[in-house]
């Protein structure tokens, strides 16, 4: 009879142990119960693809969207417009072949002196509505004033002196000057004209409205420059800083004409299509 009851005793003690061992884990802060459950209140319509998606197929967004019922609105590229210079050059001049190595004593030379006279007619209505708005305008003294913008604005270009470089080209002629000269060092000299530099073409349209009046002007410049550039390293990739070469170039000079305050900056230059091709950047 104490056999039994011995076992029983012991029995209970065991489910007693076992009891108080499982509230202790129950109780133990390192595995928390948690106090709520989550409730699911609200369906989405639609789920934005993950981000950095590996080896799985991405489906349209804009397809999933419009099946849930949800329109994309519509991207538009705006470009900036700037009113203080043009975006182009209006009736380009075409340079004679053979410009500056023909004689104008010769058959030739004579054909491209009177295709030049046949031009200039344009060209002379064009320098009137130039001189209603700029009362200093002179086809001489305007010449020797665009060479001297000319060889100030590669100054600073050599100089990187960006500031004065946009009070002397344009906003068109500013990246096309400034493309790829981040890392690299220029030197460039301007020696002497061997030509003494002239108008040969101008023009002077409306833009957007009747009266907003755009004047360009184009130079004919034949000098003796250098040019040399060199990388990041100090290796030379073009040119030279003493030998000099003969250039032929033909500069668009621009203004405002209605702006008041507008000033006569370079625009852009025109490469005749017999000009020879440019030597390329070693690398």
């Amino acid at each position: 009879m104490a056999m039994p009851m011995r076992r029983t005793l012991v029995a209970l003690h065991r489910a007693t142990c076992s009891s108080l061992k499982s509230g202790e884990a129950s109780l133990d802060v390192r595995h928390p119960v948690p106090l709520f459950l989550p409730v699911r209140t609200k369906k989405r319509y639609f789920i934005p693809p993950a981000v950095n998606l590996k080896e799985k197929k991405r489906g349209n967004p804009e397809a999933k969207a419009k099946a849930a019922g949800i329109v994309f609105r519509q991207e538009y590229t705006e470009r900036p417009i700037n009113i203080a210079c043009s975006a182009g050059i209006f009736d380009p001049y075409i340079p004679p072949e053979g410009d500056a190595r023909l004689s104008s004593l010769s058959k030739e030379g004579l054909k491209q002196r009177t295709e030049q006279m046949k031009q200039s007619a344009a060209s002379q209505l064009a320098i009137r509505k130039i001189k209603d708005h700029d009362s200093h305008f002179t086809s001489k003294n305007f010449a020797e004033q665009a060479q001297e913008i000319f060889i100030e604005a590669h100054n600073c270009l050599a100089l990187f002196d960006k500031q004065k470089l946009h009070s002397l080209v344009t906003e068109r002629c500013y990246p096309e000057m400034t493309r790829g000269n981040r890392y690299k060092t220029i030197r460039w000299r301007f020696i002497e004209s061997l030509e003494p530099p002239k108008v040969v073409h101008a023009r002077c349209p409306d833009m957007v409205s009747k009266g907003n009046l755009y004047g360009q002007v184009t130079v004919r410049m034949h000098s003796k420059q250098t040019l040399a550039i060199y990388d990041r390293f100090g290796r030379l990739m073009l040119g030279s800083e003493e030998q000099p070469k003969d250039v032929l170039e033909y500069l668009v000079i621009e203004r405002h004409l209605v702006n008041p305050y507008g000033r006569w900056r370079l625009h852009g230059k025109i490469v005749p299509s017999w000009a020879p091709a440019k030597t390329q950047l070693l690398r």
